[in-house]
């Protein structure tokens, strides 16, 4: 290696002499010539390139002089008029990495005083080796890594420049890797560790490969790393940095420990794996000792140094994130040195439309804004925005103006002021900022109708009530302002029953509450509906309905009526009892209805009177009068019952009737009834009563007779006869009235026949006949032809007897 040193400094010195002089118009000169020549080096003949005499340049004091306080790297010989070289020249120390590398120097003659400039070019020769940032490169891999996977390794550095510069990597063959070549923005070479065959930390938990860097200078040079690979578990997340660039700006004499920037990575591993340390991974040597440092566990990048605008303007670092177990990600940190920020900017308000209406469309331009900063370059960019929760957004306009214009629809009914907040903040480090309320109404629009509390209404008015009482009430609410928002009611036309619905009900316009215009009867309609309207007074107005549903309460102002027996009158209603009755036979029943409902029609009966108060008795609720006990010689034949029918209402009312009763088994018998009209109506008997009784009585006998002769040979009790249920004819029946259990009022399965007797217009009687299912319709005469035979042909069966007249 020695030799060939030797060797190509020789061609160098042999191409040094035959170098020609370039010249510039201005009579000036300039030398190309590699750097690294020995002292004494002929670098040119000055004198002759610039058409001196040789021998008068020592009289002429001719010297090489340089600017300021900088080494003479070359010299005159006075004597030949040779440019040689003084000093060692080295490229790399002058120029560093710059592609041209120019020393200037100026040729002074004096009598008479002359100058000359002289440029000398530095070439570069391949004098420095590649040089790896660490004799040792750690590498830890997960064993999960999948094939193809690519790891970076830091580029290797080599001083020389050019063709010179690193040119090409080659790694040592092994089992797991190979070598991928990549050249980054910069056109920086670097190598990258390409997974061939998936790892196993089983098998092996380390390898440790040599890398070589490779100039493209003559003769080559190169340098070598030990990359020294860990097999981990896995470890599946490297740091991830929250951007790929910072930018920080950092203003010139910023004291020291000043915080630049924090970088921040996030590892979505736990434990080792996720715990992240930052370090610089490429940055100039005065950059990383003298100027900045990095905090390893908070990657903070603070000021050691000195910062000078004048001498570097900006820095570009790179910065490692690692996590515990070696995976890495890397993120660009570049850091430009600005001039003091010492003006904060100023907002000015250019115009403002104040009220704005609220069904104003999205994009509607409310304001103009225009920000000024006196500072300059980029202390003078001003970035203007407003709070995030507000309906409007800055608009960039011409130069430093902004639109302030609506996002989104405005309520008035939600938000009805805003105060706007309008921050300008410059580009300056630490940036300045200044800030400006706007205060904007919203006018309001008719664009809510009202809405009613609730869905539907129900009001419940008692019977009998008085004209011009309280309902109910509705209430509508309407969000809108001063007219927009003012209510009016109104009951919409139509009719219940065919009335006009005004006639029952009316509303206060202003406040809602309803009142009804008449007295509600429950017996003539029990509810009926409505529909209200709530109009608000915008243009053009806005509405909405709601049902209102009237139910009228019932009140007992409806006596119980007696529908059997009728109602007493020029005539009266016997009803006749065999002398067998025995005792719980079924004698008669005293129907009633009552035009209220519910309990207001819940009927209960009771004897006011009797003749005989042990002998008979009635049902609470059936009305069905039975016997207490069987019936007696001793007993009267002529039984009177006052009873007396009761609602359950509050308070109650009642109606009475007369139940005349004749206890007899002999038709002939039935002419003494002569007595009980006498002492029930105090009338007369005329002649036609006596011959009707006459020829009832004749007929009555002949039916006893056939009624004694089949008992005879069927030798069945009498008390059959009266067993089962009393029927009552329908006719006594209001087409209007339905059954109502426990109410008092008629079961379907009753049914009676009545038969005037003879010979009176004053008084009736009646024979009780059974019906268990057989109901005569009303309008039909009340006709039953019985076969004796069969009317006692079940001993357990009710008896059936009609007569005909």
């Amino acid at each position: 290696v020695e030799m060939q040193k030797i060797c190509f400094r020789c061609l160098v010195f042999c191409f040094a002499f035959f170098l020609l002089p370039l010249h510039s118009a201005y009579g000036d000169v300039s030398y190309s010539f590699p750097e690294e020549m020995k002292r004494g080096s002929v670098i040119g003949n000055i004198a002759k390139d610039l058409g001196l005499e040789a021998s008068r340049l020592s009289a002429r004091k001719a010297r090489i002089d340089t600017e300021g306080n900088r080494k003479r790297y070359c010299d005159i010989n006075l004597s030949t008029g040779d440019l040689i070289v003084a000093e060692r020249i080295d490229r790399e120390g002058l120029c560093g990495e710059k592609i041209l590398c120019i020393l200037k120097f100026e040729l002074v003659l004096e009598s008479p005083l002359e100058l000359h400039h002289i440029s000398l070019q530095i070439q570069d020769i391949n004098d420095n080796s590649p040089i790896f940032p660490k004799d040792l490169i750690k590498v830890e891999i997960r064993e999960s890594a999948l094939k193809g996977a690519r790891y970076r390794v830091n580029a290797a550095h080599d001083a020389d420049i050019g063709q010179n510069a690193v040119q090409s990597y080659v790694l040592q063959r092994n089992n797991h890797f190979v070598l991928g070549l990549q050249t980054n923005n910069a056109g920086i070479k670097y190598g990258e560790l390409v997974l061939d065959k998936e790892l196993d930390r089983e098998e092996q938990q380390e390898l440790k490969l040599l890398m070589t860097a490779v100039d493209g200078g003559s003769p080559q040079r190169s340098g070598t790393v030990v990359i020294h690979v860990t097999v981990l578990d896995a470890n599946d997340n490297a740091p991830v940095f929250s951007q790929a660039v910072y930018k920080a700006s950092l203003p010139e004499n910023s004291p020291l420990d000043t915080v630049v920037v924090t970088v921040s990575a996030t590892d979505a591993d736990e434990g080792v794996n996720g715990e992240v340390t930052y370090e610089f991974s490429r940055v100039s040597e005065t950059a990383r000792n003298k100027i900045f440092s990095i905090d390893r566990p908070t990657g903070e990048i603070g000021v050691i140094g000195t910062i000078d605008f004048e001498a570097v303007s900006s820095f570009e670092l790179r910065i490692k994130a690692k996590d515990g177990l070696g995976l890495a990600s890397y993120a660009k940190v570049i850091i430009e040195i600005t001039d003091i920020n010492d003006n904060a900017p100023v907002i000015y308000l250019k115009s403002l439309t104040s009220p704005i209406p609220e069904n104003a469309s999205p994009g509607t331009e409310v304001g103009i804004i225009n920000v000024q900063d006196r500072d300059s370059e980029n202390n003078r960019q001003v970035r203007c925005y407003i709070q995030q929760n507000l309906p409007f957004k800055l608009v960039p306009s011409i130069k430093n103006y902004y639109s302030l214009v609506t996002t989104g629809e405005l309520d008035r009914e939600l938000v009805s002021d805003y105060n706007i907040t309008i921050t300008a903040t410059d580009e300056g480090s630490p940036p300045l900022s200044s800030s400006k309320s706007v205060h904007l109404s919203v006018a309001d629009v008719n664009d809510n109708p009202p809405v009613f509390e609730e869905q539907s209404y129900k009001a419940h008015v008692t019977e009998n009530n008085k004209p011009g009482a309280s309902v109910c009430s509705v209430t509508a609410r309407d969000p809108d302002w001063r007219q927009n928002g003012t209510v009016i009611y109104s009951i919409l036309p139509g009719e219940v029953n065919g009335v006009p619905v005004s006639s029952f009900l009316s509303v206060n316009g202003d406040t809602g509450v309803i009142h009804a215009v008449r007295s509600f009867d429950y017996e003539q309609f029990r509810s009926f509906k409505v529909h209200v309207v709530a109009r608000d007074n915008g243009s053009p107005p806005l509405s909405s309905n709601v049902t209102v549903s009237v139910f009228i309460t019932d009140v007992n102002d409806n006596s119980p009526q007696i529908l059997y027996p009728a109602p007493e009158g020029n005539s009266f209603m016997t009803e006749l009892v065999p002398k067998a009755a025995h005792g719980g036979s079924l004698v008669s029943k005293v129907i009633a209805v009552d035009a209220d409902s519910g309990q207001n029609a819940w009927l209960s009966y009771h004897i006011v009177k009797s003749t005989d108060p042990g002998l008979f008795t009635i049902g609470l609720h059936s009305g069905e009068i039975r016997t207490q006990r069987d019936i007696f010689e001793s007993d009267s034949m002529k039984q009177n019952l006052i009873v007396s029918v009761k609602d359950n209402g509050q308070p109650s009312l009642s109606a009475t009737c007369t139940m005349y009763l004749v206890i007899s088994d002999n038709l002939a018998e039935v002419p003494e009834l002569k007595d009980v009209s006498y002492d029930e109506n105090n009338s007369k008997l005329t002649s036609y009563l006596i011959i009707a009784l006459v020829s009832v009585s004749t007929f009555f006998l002949t039916f006893i007779i056939v009624i004694l002769a089949v008992r005879f040979c069927r030798r069945r009790k009498p008390r059959l006869l009266f067993d089962g249920a009393v029927a009552i004819p329908s006719a006594y029946l209001p087409p209007n009235y339905a059954e109502v259990d426990g109410a008092g009022t008629l079961r379907s399965t009753y049914n009676y026949d009545a038969y005037l007797t003879t010979g009176s217009r004053t008084s009736d009687f009646k024979f009780v006949t059974s019906y268990n299912d057989n109901t005569l319709p009303a309008d039909q005469t009340l006709r039953k032809t019985i076969d004796f035979a069969e009317a006692f042909d079940d001993s357990d069966g009710s008896s059936e007897v009609g007569l005909n007249c």
